[in-house]
């Protein structure tokens, strides 16, 4: 089974393309916000080398969020488009889950934090030993302090990755010791959304591309900013 999977829900922006878990090629880009001029061309290079086309794809694959939500609409547009009448199976993944798979190899708790802003992580805890990953807690979006809190109270190695690591590291209230996570497992990475994903196809849970949907864990600034005007008048 060829497997196209992106992540464009941070900034950096991944994309891979998998035959069932064998890496075939992959494509990472740290230059900040711009997947709306890089996420396609990195593709459609993706899969020129291979001499594929979107056609000779069996599954596509998205981080649904949390994230950006500028990089979640832009994610899930490009996918919808490339899986649009193809009537092929497309899935998405938690970006937080992915995150945790990108520490696989090793063992304690997994903590993937993503920068939410307003002094919040989006975030969700995992434990993994020998290669079996264990989800403690759903995703959400929670305090720096609640956070330190939660993790204070484990003795295993705490790894951190994803981009909000440097709230956790600089935090004046820190209450952990961090074990060490090599730079390129902190990033978003499109085979671990490939391997999320084969999971969830393997596991019968399928989708098309109209029942793609992102997710966002919390209202945008905008939907904030109308709210709280709209209090404001009642």
């Amino acid at each position: 089974m060829k497997i196209l999977a992106i992540d464009s829900t941070a900034v950096v922006a991944s994309c891979a393309v998998c035959e069932d878990e064998r890496l075939l090629a992959s494509f990472t880009l740290n230059n900040g916000n711009t997947h709306s001029e890089n996420l396609l061309p990195m593709i459609e290079s993706a899969l020129n080398l291979l001499k594929l086309t979107p056609d000779d794809i069996d599954l596509f694959a998205l981080s649904e969020g949390p994230g950006s939500f500028t990089g979640v609409r832009i994610g899930a547009a490009t996918v919808k488009g490339l899986a649009f009448g193809k009537n092929k199976p497309c899935i998405g993944v938690s970006t937080l889950e992915a995150l945790a798979y990108n520490l696989i190899g090793f063992d304690g708790i997994f903590c993937p934090v993503m920068n939410a802003r307003r002094n919040q992580v989006y975030n969700a805890l995992f434990e993994c030993h020998g290669g079996n990953l264990q989800r403690l807690t759903p995703d959400r979006a929670i305090s720096v302090e609640e956070l330190e809190e939660e993790l204070a109270k484990y003795s295993m190695p705490v790894y951190l990755t994803g981009d909000g690591d440097f709230l956790m590291l600089e935090s004046k209230t820190k209450k952990s010791d961090y074990a060490f996570t090599p730079e390129p497992l902190r990033y978003q990475n499109g085979y671990s959304v490939a391997f999320c994903a084969l999971s969830k196809f393997h596991a019968g849970d399928i989708k098309n591309d109209l029942a793609l949907n992102p997710t966002y864990l919390r209202p945008s600034q905008a939907e904030r900013t109308r709210n709280e005007q709209n209090k404001g008048e009642n």
